[in-house]
């Protein structure tokens, strides 16, 4: 599952921390302890020189101290051969009343010669820290320290990275408005960020690269569409000709016509490449209210023919006035595409069904195929089964329409064995 850069970079600075200072805390625990050790060892070996210093004073102490005291040392005769004059310390428990329990001891276990030469051995001992303590006291403050250092950080990240990362998230926003052909829908985001800034430069220069070769292929294709026009018009008039042409037997004939029909596709492709083109170029921009009622009735008289010849049963309702400002001309194309869809892809004696309210125009139209897929149904060129002659164009000159001119809206549902467009106001 995808983070936030925010909660990936935290997730692996909690872990670095706790690694850092966990090795840090032992690192710290044993310098800490050697110094202690240290320092407490300093000490034991100046007790000794003050105790030898007393001893040469008064040798009576040797006698009286040769059991630990108040003092916390003790003296006794060595045995022939001992060595005396080194220092070895150890660690050792000893019961202390007070905690009726064994607590650690740092001993010096040393020897002296005394006025008369006889060797001594010599025991100092003194209360050293509780290691267990020393290091559960440790562990505690260590977890209080990382808990709050990694709350810090939190915060800080949170108040700091969202700030820093502001301006890529408006980039994002701005590059998610941007659409092909309007150049000006993206704007760049000023940031003092260097990566950010390449970011905007980039961006840039992908959309002025992409818009050129879009406007290029624009103009292409309406050049291309508005010069075929006039050869295709001039070519079908002389097949008509021909077709009128008594000389002629019936398989030319016949041929004539196949070749009729498929420059009249040919026609119709031409006619609604060009006109995609002009919506998307934005080239319809008188606006008017316009009365969405008429003009399906117009419509539904000059398609009369159509459903008639496939035997089909038009159901038209008006339960209010569909009103609507929009241009007249591109609001005829659109009711005209969803028509003809629905009369080209129904099936012989079926039915249409048009409902007119005041806020929605619903056209649906019997079918024997299923539903159709709603991601694909207005890509350019995607055609049913039901007409080999349809260009694949209708369904995406309707959804090029309502993109330049996003007043209206279209949805497709399936039900009841019905195919259903309906156009609703954008509020």
């Amino acid at each position: 599952m995808a983070v936030s850069v925010k909660n990936y970079t935290n997730r692996f600075l909690v872990v670095a921390i706790l690694i850092i200072m966990a090795v840090w805390a032992l690192l710290f625990y044993a310098v800490i302890m050697d110094e202690v050790y240290d320092n407490i060892d300093d000490g034991l070996k100046n007790q000794k020189i003050l105790i030898l210093r007393e001893v040469y004073k008064d040798p009576d102490i040797i006698r009286n101290t040769q059991d630990f005291g108040v003092n916390q040392f003790r003296i006794w005769p060595a045995e022939e051969g001992d060595v005396v004059d080194q220092n070895h310390f150890s660690k050792e428990f000893i019961y202390m009343p007070y905690d009726e329990d064994d607590e650690p001891y740092r001993v010096l276990h040393t020897g002296f010669y005394d006025k008369e030469g006889k060797p001594y051995k010599l025991e100092i001992r003194t209360s050293t820290v509780e290691e267990d303590d020393f290091l559960l006291n440790l562990a505690l403050s260590l977890a209080v320290l990382y808990a709050v250092i990694v709350l810090s950080i939190m915060v800080i990240n949170h108040f700091v990275l969202r700030r820093a990362w502001k301006p890529f998230h408006r980039i994002l926003a701005n590059l998610s408005r941007y659409r092909f052909g309007k150049a000006d829908s993206f704007h760049t985001v000023p940031t003092q960020v260097e990566e950010f800034e390449a970011l905007n430069q980039q961006i840039q220069r992908m959309i002025d690269r992409n818009e050129s070769v879009f406007h290029s292929q624009k103009r292409f294709i309406e050049n291309a569409s508005h010069e075929l026009q006039t050869p295709l018009t001039i070519v079908a008039n002389k097949l008509d000709l021909l077709l009128n042409d008594e000389d002629l037997n019936e398989s030319q004939l016949s041929k004539i016509a196949e070749a009729k029909q498929s420059l009249l596709r040919m026609a119709n492709l031409n006619r609604s490449l060009l006109m995609l083109s002009r919506i998307e170029n934005q080239q319809y921009t008188a606006m008017e209210e316009v009365n969405f009622n008429n003009a399906l009735q117009e419509l539904v008289r000059e398609l009369d023919y159509l459903v008639e010849h496939k035997e089909i049963q038009l159901h038209y309702q008006e339960e209010g006035i569909f009103l609507c400002m929009y241009n007249r001309e591109l609001a005829f194309v659109l009711l005209a595409n969803l028509l003809r869809n629905a009369i080209k892809h129904n099936q012989k004696g079926g039915v249409i069904r048009i409902a007119v309210a005041e806020d929605a125009i619903q056209v649906a139209n019997s079918a024997t195929a299923s539903a159709l897929d709603t991601t694909s149904i207005y890509e350019r060129f995607r055609k049913g089964s039901q007409d080999n002659q349809s260009t694949g164009l209708g369904l995406a000159i309707v959804q090029s329409i309502l993109q330049q001119y996003p007043m209206l809206s279209v949805t497709y549902t399936f039900s009841d064995n019905l195919h259903q467009f309906q156009i609703t106001k954008n509020k």
